[in-house]
């Protein structure tokens, strides 16, 4: 009997688990299932379009008795009304947020005269700039609160859109999101006879796309739950305007698109599905316009584009799913993610354009080294842990390349995200995807580049750079494993090179994708 009642009892025992295991699975089921089925984010239809979009202003400028043209920059702290009657805190340069943009032409000799009244050291980086290590404003080139920093260099690169922002080590995304950034146009004599859109901020405008979340009247930095790509917004804003509408006047407009978010990626198109005409990749002018409909931008990447618009209409610019990753990265990374822009509003009447050139660089090899030019190859495996298996240190150096030779770097991700690789001081040229002809977006001159989970990307570049007066015949190549931002190269706060006098860093990379 006594038997018989105890089975009963292991019998109920067993039954109440069951229920408890089933209904919890149940609830755990149920929860994945939601998070998995809620994790996009979409803004298509539902922007209101209802604030005029922002134009950065041009830096106003002096020029020394030598020729130097001589630009001011403030890092500052303030507040921005980015939503009525709200008042967020914010940084930015000469300005509660964002920068000025810059301007120059090639064979100038420029400085900036960078002054730091924040509360904590940051740094200003030239993101595609040819110039001298000690100038790079990489993550060894903190500039301390109350102090200032001067960089000069001669502009030696072709007609560009190029940004700024800071860099310092460990809070690169955090300076970005907050508002320090800003572009910097370079013009050449080429560029200037091309019957291109020109008039800045009339037909020729900045875009700076950047994701946001608010909370409260402050920013959001939390990242997404389950996302492991870095900070991911709700909601977009273009030159810091929320809501934006651009005012067209003319029948073709050049749109300047910079990803200045710090790990989203976008692919750029308009709502109607109209072509555009590709003008330009990163580091200047493509030797011929390509028509397209998507253009794809990680984190620091930039794309002119010109687009021709009729009388009286409107069209948005829209962000759409991106077509790489893999399903977790589609889902939880922002990857499944659309966003309506900007929207363009065409005049009754519109000024006439002329077409868009059939041919543009003046150059049809773009500078860039031609195929029987390396002398080495290198190859990096990207992971979130560090590239080829090494975490990044500020102190350690771990490739050095010679000047003045050509390398082909083979960019394999054998990681579980996307990661963004970006190498300062030069342009290189993208040989190939996965063994393919790279899409057009990516036939231009690149500073930066995408490499998709499980994807190898081959790249070309010669150092032609040096680190102080032209000393330096080496470059020790120092390698930024992060997840928020990619990393600088210089000789030293001073100038000097690191290690030795005769050695200096450059071209360094980040295995992330983020902006920088």
């Amino acid at each position: 009997m006594e038997k018989r009642g105890g089975r009963r009892r292991l019998r109920r025992v067993l039954i109440t688990l069951a229920v408890v295991v089933g209904v919890f699975g149940a609830a755990v089921g149920g929860s994945l299932a939601w998070w998995w089925t809620s994790a996009d984010i979409s803004t298509v239809g539902k922007v209101r379009f209802a604030d005029e979009l922002a134009v950065p202003p041009l830096a106003r400028s002096t020029v020394d008795r030598d020729g130097t043209r001589v630009f001011d920059l403030r890092m500052r702290a303030g507040t921005t009304e980015f939503r009525k009657g709200v008042a967020t805190p914010t940084w930015g340069f000469d300005g509660s947020h964002l920068g000025p943009t810059l301007r120059a032409k090639r064979g100038e000799r420029v400085a900036v005269r960078v002054r730091n009244a924040l509360d904590e050291a940051s740094s200003v980086h030239w993101h595609g700039m040819h110039l001298p290590a000690a100038m790079d404003g990489g993550p060894h080139q903190t500039v301390a609160a109350g102090s200032a920093w001067t960089p000069r260099w001669t502009v030696d690169q072709p007609a560009a859109t190029l940004w700024y922002h800071p860099h310092p080590h460990g809070a690169t995304e955090r300076h970005v999101r907050r508002g320090l950034a800003g572009m910097f146009l370079l013009d050449d004599e080429d560029s200037e006879r091309l019957k291109l859109p020109k008039t800045y901020g009339v037909d020729d405008l900045p875009v700076m796309v950047q994701d946001v979340t608010f909370d409260g009247a402050e920013f959001d930095h939390g990242h997404r739950f389950l996302a492991n790509s870095g900070f991911l917004g709700e909601r977009t804003m273009v030159n810091g305007t929320l809501d934006p509408y651009a005012e067209v006047r003319d029948e073709r407009v050049r749109l300047r698109l910079l990803n200045a978010s710090t790990a989203r990626i976008y692919t750029f198109g308009f709502a109607d599905d109209r072509p555009f005409a590709l003008v330009g990749t990163d580091g200047g002018l493509l030797p011929e316009p390509a028509s397209m409909g998507r253009v794809q931008l990680s984190p620091g990447e930039r794309a002119e584009i010109v687009v021709t618009v009729r009388p009286g209409e409107r069209t948005v610019l829209r962000s759409y799913p991106w077509r790489q990753g893999n399903g977790w990265e589609r889902r939880f990374d922002g990857g499944d993610d659309s966003f309506d822009v900007l929207q363009l509003r065409a005049a009754g009447r519109l000024r006439p354009s002329p077409a868009v050139p059939a041919r543009l660089a003046a150059d049809p090899g773009l500078g860039l080294p031609e195929a029987g030019d390396a002398v080495r190859a290198r190859h990096f495996e990207l992971r979130r842990s560090g590239i080829n298996g090494r975490p990044m240190a500020m102190d350690r150096i771990d490739q050095t390349v010679t000047r003045g030779t050509t390398e082909v770097w083979t960019l394999r991700n054998g990681g579980d995200m996307t990661h963004k690789f970006h190498v300062h001081d030069v342009q290189f040229r993208v040989l190939d995807v996965d063994g393919k002809r790279p899409e057009r977006a990516l036939r231009g001159r690149k500073d930066t580049v995408a490499v998709p989970t499980g994807s190898t990307v081959r790249i070309r570049w010669t150092w032609t750079g040096s680190g102080r007066s032209g000393r330096c015949g080496a470059a020790r190549t120092r390698w930024r494993c992060r997840r928020v931002r990619p990393c600088g190269s210089r000789c030293g706060s001073t100038g000097r090179p690191i290690r030795t006098s005769r050695t200096c860093t450059t071209a360094t990379c980040c295995p992330t994708r983020t902006s920088g």
